[in-house]
């Protein structure tokens, strides 16, 4: 199970970190990932990271965002700075269990944090 936390209210270029907690050590043997779901458009994915550390990003978010992952703490992070109006939606963290170069969807979902950038 996922908890998604860290979600808020914030201006535009400012930052956030949002937290993601595992029941248990998944993350260890999971492709890690981050959605997010804007009202009205499809939920797309934010970034993913692998049990080897490769990373992908969305073009939206390159350079301006980090995912990181505690395994000893099973928490996964998503650090985003400069944050713009249109990154306002609704982030969900992923875990895929053996996934392989992100390139499935994940078996395990978070419950979503709102996140909302103010211009």
């Amino acid at each position: 199970q996922l908890q998604a936390s860290g979600g808020g209210l914030v201006q535009a270029g400012g930052s956030l970190r949002l937290s993601c907690a595992a029941s248990g050590s998944i993350f260890s043997t999971s492709d890690v990932q981050w959605y997010r779901q804007a009202p009205g458009k499809q939920r797309e994915r934010v970034t993913c990271s692998t049990t080897t550390n490769i990373t992908r990003f969305a073009n939206s978010v390159r350079g301006r965002s980090t995912i990181s992952k505690d395994v000893a703490k099973n928490t996964l992070y998503l650090q985003m700075n400069s944050l713009k109006p249109e990154d306002t939606a609704v982030y969900y963290c992923g875990a895929t269990y053996r996934g392989y170069l992100c390139r499935a969807s994940p078996d395990y979902w978070g419950q979503g944090t709102q996140v909302t950038v103010s211009s």
